[in-house]
């Protein structure tokens, strides 16, 4: 365990970027240390040593990024600087390049992008990656451990490549698991996971059905079977394509998800008996948020770091509806990030984040 670590971004201008700086430049270890930020800089910026980064983000404008510059990316910069933690908020195939590279230098990465997630080559085709199939793709993956501290964090603390999970998955895998793992879900009954996500989940770059014209005043269903998020639950609830539906939707608004998870149980349950399962899968779970007498709603987790968890029971006891709601810049991103950072370090899995 160390007191501080030198850490760069490479994404930064990103909404996900943008709040993950947000956080590391206030987390209690790192003031004496602020991030690199590096990324493409065009000739008419480099000349100037690079862009400001309150231009970028006006937000972040304070005296702790007084001089901070998103400089030209190079290896030789993260070098000469001393960095050794490396977080990528990028493309999926630019971190599929770049990973390797800089698990060759010494560098532990935290890869926010979801090039790395996935075990399985029948759940990565959906990406088609180019080098897919590759020695060193396969010596790569060999290393990454799945980014959900609530399920990994003893891999986490020794890792070289952490990748960040996918912000619905982050919903769905926190509700699912502690029961899935009980024995008590009836699988063959199957999972229905409807999930809805603000626009930010769909990036910053404008598309025909994110921008505001399209989402505003609107609620559409989309990757229905297809969407990316779905290996990632295969994989760590431990269910198969067939006992799971995943539907996600788009959102009005611009951040947050909501999940509502409908399950059948073998037997019938009480609502203390599904509680105590869950307090005890989060024991030791600071992130993640339990209710009893109410259900999650978005409005209380946007712009926190927190899951938020809450079951309801049918009268008879043999189904629930599992709500969990996140903020997908936060806990379904940067702030999961950052809290995989904590794990990393040997330090308090919370701390800069409550």
């Amino acid at each position: 365990m160390t007191n501080t670590v030198q850490t760069a971004v490479i994404g930064v201008t990103g909404y996900a970027g943008a709040e993950l700086a947000r956080l590391l430049l206030h987390h209690p270890r790192l003031k004496s240390v602020p991030p690199i930020f590096a990324g493409r800089v065009d000739a008419k910026d480099e000349a100037r040593g690079g862009i400001p980064l309150t231009e970028i983000h006006p937000q972040l404008a304070g005296s702790n990024t007084t001089g901070l510059k998103l400089e030209p990316f190079s290896w030789e910069l993260l070098t000469s600087r001393g960095v050794q933690v490396l977080f990528l908020a990028t493309p999926h195939e630019q971190s599929r390049e770049w990973v390797p590279e800089a698990l060759a230098r010494g560098l532990r990465v935290i890869d926010l992008s979801g090039a790395w997630r996935l075990t399985e080559s029948s759940n990565r085709a959906i990406y088609n990656f180019e080098d897919e199939g590759t020695e060193l793709a396969a010596e790569t993956q060999a290393q990454a451990v799945y980014g959900m501290p609530e399920l990994h964090r003893v891999e986490i603390a020794g890792a070289r490549l952490v990748a960040n999970p996918g912000c619905y998955a982050t919903s769905i895998i926190l509700a699912l698991k502690p029961l899935v793992s009980a024995g008590l879900v009836d699988l063959d009954h199957g999972i229905v996971a409807d999930s809805k996500s603000g626009v930010s989940g769909a990036g910053k770059a404008p598309t025909a059905k994110t921008h505001f014209m399209y989402a505003a005043d609107n609620l559409s269903a989309y990757g229905l079977f297809t969407h990316r998020h779905t290996g990632e639950l295969l994989e760590q609830i431990g269910v198969d394509k067939d006992q799971i539906v995943f539907t996600p939707h788009l959102l009005p608004i611009p951040r947050g998800i909501l999940s509502s998870i409908y399950v059948r149980f073998g037997s019938s349950q009480t609502a203390e008996s599904i509680s105590q399962i869950y307090r005890e899968f989060f024991a030791h779970s600071p992130m993640v948020r339990l209710h009893n007498k109410t259900l999650p709603q978005i409005q209380h987790v946007v712009h926190t770091n927190y899951a938020d968890i809450g079951v309801q029971l049918s009268s008879d006891g043999r189904r629930a509806v599992i709500v969990s709601c996140l903020d997908n810049l936060l806990k379904g991103a940067s702030s999961q990030a950052m809290q995989n950072l904590n794990v990393m370090q040997g330090w308090p899995e919370a701390e800069g984040l409550e």
